[in-house]
């Protein structure tokens, strides 16, 4: 049976932290445009099963996780004072982490961001609630003054928004060099669990941001670590147990 990424022993221990607060987003028209300034493609066509796959073409606030020189995850910088805080999956967390902002055909445009400070709930590393599976990310570039987010802007969190969403997804399959993007509406699945049906997201897609109208409103993860097959992929519903995460995060 197919996961999006399998969870590594290391993650439930997982535990530091990081810094942030605030907003910022774009707008675009294409799936491209979309994609570069981090806002969702709306389109009254748009349905649970329309996806369209499109190459990074400029900078983005969505990137791979990479460890040991292998992206297998996917990430995206989220509004902080700093500017320096990333969202993902809990399961994605393992050590030796770096980002890669808008990477895509093999090149990194704005270089590896080192993971130095990881935030897990509580109820992820005792239990590995799949409700709970999200961490935040801190992020630096050793002699880059600049903040991350200065660089590719960010999506805010969005929390307690409802269960049904026309979002635009984007995540980094762990077998190709750019990442796929999917326009698609949401649904509730479990009390505390989105669906969607975006098909073309398999292993390393987890992680990747379900963003609508500038706000990221969950992650791939959650149920089956994000679903058991490619075309279908989940999230566990963002509400306050994300934002308390968001403030420890934010110090």
């Amino acid at each position: 049976m197919a996961i999006k990424f399998l969870r590594p022993a290391a993650a439930a221990a997982a535990a530091v932290l990081v810094l942030g607060a605030g907003l910022v987003a774009g707008t675009g028209t294409t799936a491209d445009d979309a994609y570069a300034a981090g806002a969702p493609v709306t389109s009254p066509a748009a349905s649970a099963t329309s996806a369209t796959v499109t190459p990074a073409r400029s900078v983005s606030p969505v990137g791979a996780l990479f460890a040991n020189g292998s992206h297998f995850c996917t990430a995206s910088v989220v509004h902080s004072g700093a500017g320096d805080l990333v969202l993902t999956a809990a399961h994605c967390v393992k050590g030796g982490m770096s980002f890669a902002p808008a990477y895509h055909d093999g090149v990194a445009p704005l270089g590896m961001w080192t993971v130095t400070g990881v935030a897990v709930a509580d109820g992820w590393t005792s239990s590995a609630d799949p409700d709970l599976d999200f961490a935040f990310l801190t992020v630096q570039q050793p002699g880059n003054t600049a903040s991350l987010e200065s660089l590719t802007g960010a999506n805010v969190l969005g929390t307690d928004r409802g269960f049904d969403h026309a979002i635009t997804l984007t995540g980094y399959p762990n077998t190709t060099d750019s990442p796929v993007v999917c326009t698609g509406t949401t649904t509730r699945f479990e009390t505390y669990q989105l669906r969607v049906a975006c098909p073309g997201f398999p292993d390393g897609t987890s992680g990747g941001p379900w963003v609508t109208g500038g706000a990221v409103v969950g992650v791939i993860g959650g149920y089956q670590l994000g679903g058991d097959t490619p075309d279908v992929s989940y999230s566990p519903y963002f509400d306050d147990d994300i934002a308390k995460l968001y403030a420890s995060a934010a110090g």
